[in-house]
């Protein structure tokens, strides 16, 4: 392009060019020839440079001509002119066109249908080149042709059009505008002329629809109804108090259902206000951003006040308070102006110009006509601040652009550039950023900025990712905050900014079931994989026993690998395909204590692979990393050196670190009574001489095992990887029935299970939300789950056994139906058998004894279990409001889970449902596999709180030592398919800080004298008193047998 000054003085050849051309352009005999003459013009202004609009007074000449009332052609050539001069210039003819859009807008309402016509397809030519940042100038201009005094019909309708456009085309800064929008299109909906009004229904509800919200979608066209006909208002509410809000309210669903709430509240009905106070309060329980919350919701609060103090019925009064309380608590109780808010970078028009101004003038003097594509910049500037949108290279592809047309692409580049790092460093001063700058030598993999979203739901806004290679990252942050959305993110290189695949090789390790390739072999199944095809079997082979798979073991299936050795075998995978970058999403889970420092010494060792790491394995992350990568405000924030390091800098964050330094609090329900068990340490579950093989393995994975567990029993179970610890559970609980031994358990005994893949629970409800899904497991009066474990079906052996012949007391032959009912009989029980072909009153009792004698023991024990799920739920009511409280207790936020789909929780959230759900019923027992895995630090502390306060029995599998050496004075330890019993006399409190005396346990020893027991009795009665006269809070002492 050539220099401004060569521009400025035209040659009189190309005046007298241009000046023919305009002069061609107003009395050209067809449309098609005055386009092309108008194109002509276009690309002689485009070749020489855009001065040639002022010098040759293009734009005053057409702008002359189409305000010509005397001839049609003139106005037609005039709008050719401007849509061509839009067409072929592109975005550097905005700033200069915008200013005539209103002209153009008024001449929708010209007599000549060509006139119209060639409106129309100038305005949507200016609006076309306009990037969708540019939507808050061209808004004023809208509203004004819609609302302005004196405007035609065809005007507002022209305008109307392409408001409902830029409704597709800027959704974001629509939504914005609603507050500004709504009002001056509902205006338009009762206009006298038609046409306008049928234009401003169709724009309300493509506005409308820009909030996004699935809740109010389908009500779009009865509240755009309902605001050109407010008799229609008690219909709507009438609706809406049908639905259930479970997606979170943002801006603009908000101003759409503010002022229809506002309109609701004024009606007389008691039954409308008592709708509309209901519909507020699940809607601000929704509303997450307190900015948000402020900007709208204090609208609501005079409506509110009114009917608590109006209002005859005490329930609505009620009602009103409840939503006022829940508006407060959102944050809507005063009204913020966006615009005045404090600790803010968003300039004011004159400060924008001021540094676009400066930019620019690096590279050179230029005319005061360009003075108005300085100004469209600055207002572009503004618009990117206020979205917080501080990428350099979003602001070069948006606004360099305008600046060619009067400085070279390199030259307006670089000044974009300049103004966006000005803004870059005011927020870094404002928001007191400490990121450690990566100083130190080392090839950089990516620098990008980018921002992450999951549903409707901002996890990252705009924030700056760095990595270098060789450094090992720990991404920390609570649960839900997104760190594996952002992991899946990077490795499906759908991070904006992100190198390609091609560019920066990236895997993503993450713990999952193999499903339907369990059945191939370990080493078919690594060469299954697709990014794997050229790699030599050999290689495969050789990784594979890298890490402790012998040959014999890779011929084995996947599915009969234990859950360490299958995430051993996602980390062999990831190293056949020499990454550039591991992100590895909780790699310890499952591994055993040598495996851990496998897996950290290969990281360690591994100088050209970077690694982005999300675990809660505090020594883990201890151990390996170089950075923390940490959430904080929707941003990450890089910190040098280990989690250690980290933490003195952020002392908050402490919870990563300690179990004690937790401020999440979990509670567990008290067990009931246990009919039969006066002592806590009475056997309540043994297995005795048990050996169990899995189907198809030669090799026992149990062998010989007896153990037994009372009330007071707090049992950790460790050992290798395989060696059996998850198999021994399940036959403790009866998931599996051992080949040689006995497995008893008192026959009330009700177990709370939550297995080491705790996501099997949920896998076919995840359409429902954790309350709904607990109301599902217990709504027929038993636990669902225990009803249809596999191993309570009848196999067909036992189905014949049913088909046996029972002799009677009186000698007749018998076959047992069903179970009816059960009593205590002495130290055992008897049950109600109901007869085939026999009516009720031939039920007849028979003993425990003699029905497991006959064979029975799979239908007694499906009774008993069923017997004690009820019994279990009869100290529980099954409504909504009492599930929230008890997902609450175990550290679920209520509205996620009375609001929220399972499938779209972290791994977190739903190892929480699981835990909820298996304590529902109040259990004696609880059997954790494996609970560690998927809890921030945060929820570990507040689980090991709960399970020390809790009263039951307690087994669990983990390889996090810190937490079983907190809780468990008992240990197992299994190793191949064996168990050795460790026993210690307390509980180790050093990890509590609110510790207060520890658990004792103790064997049972041989039954006492009177005298001993009097003399027990005292000390116990004394202990009782020196306990109430304690602090509040103190744990009550347990009554043993040995006092």
């Amino acid at each position: 392009m050539p220099s401004v000054d060569a521009q400025s003085t035209p040659s009189p050849a190309e005046v007298d060019n241009l000046a023919e051309l305009l002069s061609q352009l107003y009395t050209a005999p067809t449309s098609e020839e005055c386009d092309a003459i108008a194109r002509d013009m276009a690309a002689k202004i485009l070749k020489d440079g855009l001065i040639n609009l002022k010098t040759h007074g293009i734009l005053t000449n057409l702008e002359s001509e189409a305000k010509n009332k005397k001839s049609g052609l003139a106005r037609e050539g005039a709008l050719i002119g401007f849509c061509a001069l839009a067409e072929v210039l592109g975005r550097p003819s905005e700033p200069f066109l915008l200013p005539f859009l209103p002209l153009i807008l008024e001449l929708y309402a010209d007599k000549g249908p060509v006139v119209q016509d060639a409106a129309s397809r100038a305005a949507q030519a200016i609006v076309a080149n306009m990037p969708s940042q540019a939507t808050p100038i061209l808004l004023p201009i809208l509203i004004q042709s819609i609302g302005g005094p004196g405007k035609k019909w065809q005007t507002k309708v022209g305008a109307l059009q392409i408001l409902a456009d830029l409704s597709n085309a800027s959704p974001i800064q629509i939504g914005i505008a609603l507050p500004e929008i709504i009002p001056i299109v509902k205006d338009c909906l009762s206009d006298t002329k038609q046409e306008v009004a049928d234009q401003a229904m169709k724009t309300m509800q493509r506005v409308c629809n820009v909030g996004g919200n699935p809740d109010i979608a389908r009500h779009l066209k009865d509240l755009c109804e309902c605001m050109a006909h407010p008799e229609k208002v008690p219909e709507v509410m009438e609706k809406l108090s049908a639905t259930t809000f479970v997606a979170d309210m943002n801006g603009p669903a908000l101003a759409i259902m503010v002022p229809l709430l506002v309109r609701a509240m004024n009606e007389r009905s008691a039954h409308i206000q008592r709708q509309t106070s209901i519909i507020i309060d699940n809607l601000c329980k929704l509303v997450k951003d307190p900015a948000e919350a402020g900007q709208f919701l204090p609208d609501l609060l005079p409506g509110l006040e009114r009917i608590i103090d109006i209002a005859a019925v005490p329930e609505i009064r009620a009602l009103a308070t409840a939503a006022k309380n829940t508006l407060i608590k959102a944050g809507g109780a005063t009204k913020a102006d966006p615009a005045t808010q404090t600790g803010s970078i968003v300039p004011t028009e004159t400060e924008a110009r001021s540094v676009v101004n400066k930019a620019v003038a690096k590279y050179g003097f230029f005319p005061s006509y360009f003075d108005v594509v300085k100004a469209h910049v600055a207002q572009l500037t503004m618009v990117l601040v206020k979205e917080e949108n501080l990428s350099p290279r979003e602001w070069i592809s948006i606004i360099a652009p305008y600046l060619t047309a009067f400085i070279p692409i390199d030259d307006a580049n670089a000044a974009v550039n300049m103004t966006a790092e000005h803004y870059i460093e005011l927020d870094r001063k404002l928001n007191g950023d400490k990121e450690a700058e990566d100083s130190d030598e080392g090839e950089e993999l990516c620098n990008t900025t980018f921002s992450l979203a999951y549903g409707g739901m901002m996890l990252l806004n705009h924030t700056k990712l760095r990595l270098h290679r060789g450094r090992r990252y720990g991404l920390c942050g609570h649960n839900g905050a997104g760190k594996s959305t952002l992991m899946r993110s990077i490795a499906q290189g759908k991070l904006d900014g992100f190198p390609s695949p091609d560019v920066l090789r990236t895997v993503f390790v993450e713990h999952a079931l193999q499903g339907d390739q369990g059945e191939m072999s370990i080493v078919d199944f690594v060469a299954s994989d697709v990014k794997l095809a050229n790699t030599p079997r050999q290689d495969i082979v050789n990784a594979l026993l890298s890490v402790g798979f012998t040959e014999t073991m890779q011929k084995n299936k996947v599915a009969s690998l234990s859950g360490g050795w299958k995430m051993k075998l996602e980390l062999a995978r990831a190293m056949l395909m020499n990454a550039d970058i591991l992100l590895l999403d909780e790699p310890t889970n499952h591994l055993d204590v040598a495996n851990i420092k496998w897996l950290e010494e290969y990281l360690v060792g591994q100088t050209n692979v970077t690694s982005i790491i999300v675990s809660h394995d505090s020594g883990f992350l201890d151990n390996v990393c170089t950075n923390i990568l940490h959430y904080e405000r929707k941003k990450l924030k890089m910190y040098k050196g280990n989690l250690s390091e980290f933490v003195k800098v952020k002392p908050e964050a402490k919870s990563y670190y300690t179990l004690a330094a937790t401020s999440v609090k979990f509670e567990f329900p008290k067990p009931s009574f246990l009919v039969g068990v006066k002592s806590n340490t009475k056997a309540i579950m043994k297995m005795s001489n048990c050996t169990y093989t899995y189907p198809g393995v030669a090799k026992p994975s149990m062998h010989n095992v007896s153990v037994q567990l009372s009330l007071s029993s707090r049992v950790g179970v460790i050992g290798p990887n395989g060696a059996g610890k998850s198999t021994m559970i399940k036959l403790l609980t009866g998931e599996a029935q051992p080949q040689e031994g006995t497995v008893w358990k008192h026959p009330n005994l009700r177990i709370g299970y939550v297995a080491q893949h705790a996501f099997h629970h949920l896998e076919q409800h995840l359409e429902k939300t954790p309350n709904a899904y607990i109301q599902w497991r217990y709504q027929g009066g038993a636990d669902r789950e225990v009803l249809e474990k596999p191993t309570v079906a009848m196999t067909p052996e036992e189905l014949r056994q049913m088909e046996t012949w029972v002799v009677g007391n009186d000698g007749s032959q018998r076959q047992v139906e069903q179970i009816m009912g059960r009593q205590k009989l002495k130290k055992s029980f008897q049950y109600e058998i109901k007869w085939k072909n026999h009516v009720h009153k031939f039920n007849t009792w028979m003993t425990r004894e003699k029905l497991l004698e006959l064979g029975f023991d799979k239908l007694v024990r499906q009774f008993d279990d069923r017997e004690a799920s009820r019994e279990g739920l009869g100290y529980r009511e099954l409504s909504t409001a009492a599930i929230r409280k008890h997902l609450e207790d175990v550290g679920l936020d209520g509205d996620i889970a009375d609001h929220n789909m399972i499938s779209g929780l972290s791994g977190g959230q739903k190892v929480k449902v699981v835990i909820a759900a298996a304590m529902w019923n109040n259990p004696h027992m609880l059997v954790l596999d494996e609970p560690t895995n998927y809890l921030d630090r945060e929820a570990l502390g507040g689980l090991a709180v709960a399970i020390r306060n809790w009263t039951g029995a307690v087994i669990m599998i983990s390889h996090n030592t810190e937490f079983l050496s907190a809780l468990c004075p008992e240990t197992w330890s299994v190793e191949a398919g064996r168990v050795t019993i460790n026993g210690k006399t307390a509980v180790q409190e050093g990890n509590f800080e609110d510790a207060e005396k520890p658990i004792v346990v103790v064997n049972k020893k041989k039954k006492k004298s009177r005298n001993e027991i009097k003399a027990q009795e005292v000390r116990r009665r004394l202990r009782h008193l020196e306990w109430l006269a304690s602090d509040k809070g103190t744990p009550k002492p347990v009554d043993t047998d040995s006092d």
